[in-house]
């Protein structure tokens, strides 16, 4: 896979080489799939060989790295193909699962049911690709949904929900004097009052109003923390409303509540102490997720930095389906509360979520209208989809993880979860992303155990 330390974009692919017991000929590569592009606008393929030498040895740790990695396959979840699923569905029950998004633009769909990974083929413009359990997929801002909320939600269970209330400000310098009233459950919202670029009309709100102006691919770009605080204190400013009111869709908050997270980190358990390790340790090891790349600032001397909170992580199937029954399942896993059971009930009920196109300081309610699916909700990092189940008639708010490109992952109140890895970003003027007509890949998980 090919990635780039400042993007959050996948290239998969294949090497070859030939080998007769002495010697190796060249090395054959492809990169014949992506996931969304950004920066880089173009969707590509690229091939090459390239010169390798054969040297005859035997590494000393041989054993303990097979034994390793024989662990971590036993850990993953039970996986089948597609075509098993839809054998044992009903007729048609799972078609158009994966839309309205345009087949062209999917990389890979999945769906888990009763502990079970189905997953489709992973088509490329060569073929299907061989190895779909092992591609990474650069998901973009369902990062979102996985490295601040769960790390609010392990120190909260680590520490207790105070730690929601800590002020941004107070752990990152250099701020506008705004973030000192800004939570951290108001960052993690969207709801910070600060990124004053885009209208100043609230209600009805516009969530993305501005979300690409403030110079955004200089803060996007600018390699180390030190860099990205110069581009925000140049180019964005506070809102006249106060924090915890809008809702405005913003990379840069995102960002800031990592660097506050891990700087809270630091202070209650030593300047050692890191964000992304902590996860990976106290979370993602005990489901089974043993590798978690992510993009890092660069700092001095090529250093890593600080994960980023906003993009940067690159999943596998697997991992997307751990991170999402671990939601799903109240943040406990095989007997241990890893997060704080009560917050992790109340995001994923979207109690108190905000709600997307109106100003809280006018109307706290949810949306009134309980048949109504006009306005969606969010809350530390995950959006609330409405959608009408079929047999109750009753409207669920659907957690959604969602990310540029149109990488999705939904959870379903039958326990089920959908994924999708896809690359619809960036496409040619004129070209639409979707080929069909609303929520197509809720609607065949609803027909598949109507809820």
């Amino acid at each position: 896979m090919l990635v780039n330390d400042t993007e959050n974009h996948a290239h998969q692919g294949l090497a070859s080489f030939l080998y007769n017991g002495k010697g190796v000929t060249q090395l054959r590569f492809q990169f014949i799939q992506q996931t969304a592009p950004y920066l880089l606008h173009q969707h590509f393929i690229t091939w090459c060989s390239a010169a390798v030498a054969f040297t005859a040895s035997v590494p000393a740790d041989l054993n303990t790295k097979r034994a390793q990695a024989s662990a971590e396959l036993a850990d993953r979840m039970p996986t089948k193909p597609w075509s098993e699923l839809v054998k044992s569905a009903p007729p048609g029950a799972l078609d158009g699962f994966g839309g309205p998004l345009e087949p062209k633009w999917m990389v890979e769909a999945a769906l888990v049911r009763d502990g079970v990974l189905y997953y489709q083929n992973a088509p490329t413009p060569y073929g299907d690709y061989p190895y779909p359990l092992e591609m990474r997929f650069g998901v973009r801002s369902v990062t979102k949904s996985v490295v601040n909320p769960f790390a609010l939600l392990r120190l909260s269970q680590t520490y207790g929900p105070w730690v929601l209330t800590l002020n941004v400000g107070d752990y990152v310098t250099g701020l506008d004097p705004k973030w000192k009233r800004i939570r951290f459950i108001d960052a993690a919202n969207m709801a910070t009052g600060f990124g004053g670029v885009g209208s100043i009309q609230t209600n009805p709100n516009q969530e993305h109003s501005g979300y690409l102006e403030g110079n955004y691919d200089a803060w996007y770009t600018a390699p180390s923390h030190a860099d990205k605080l110069k581009v925000i204190a140049a180019n964005l400013r506070p809102y006249p409303w106060e924090p915890g009111m809008v809702h405005r869709y913003r990379d840069q908050d995102f960002y800031l509540l990592g660097i506050a997270i891990d700087h809270f980190l630091k202070s209650v358990r030593g300047p050692q102490a890191d964000l992304w390790e902590m996860l990976q340790a106290e979370v993602f090891a005990p489901i089974g997720i043993h590798h978690a790349p992510a993009v890092r600032t660069r700092e001095p001397g090529g250093k890593d930095g600080y994960v980023w909170g906003n993009a940067g992580y690159y999943p596998t199937l697997d991992d997307l389906a751990k991170i999402a029954t671990l939601y799903r399942d109240l943040g406990a896993h095989d007997g241990q509360q890893l997060l704080n059971r009560k917050l992790t009930e109340d995001l994923l009920s979207a109690r108190d979520a905000i709600r997307k196109k109106t100003d809280m300081s006018v109307d706290r309610r949810p949306p009134p209208d309980d048949r109504s699916t006009d306005e969606e909700l969010y809350k530390m990092g995950i959006h609330f989809l409405p959608y009408i189940g079929s047999r109750s008639g009753k409207r669920f708010f659907l957690p959604e993880m969602r990310g540029s490109g149109d990488n999705q992952v939904i959870l379903f109140p039958n326990g089920m979860i959908s994924i999708r890895a896809a690359k619809a970003a960036q496409l040619p003027e004129g070209v639409t992303a979707n080929s069909g007509v609303g929520e197509m890949t809720v609607q065949a998980v609803d027909r598949l155990s109507a809820f």
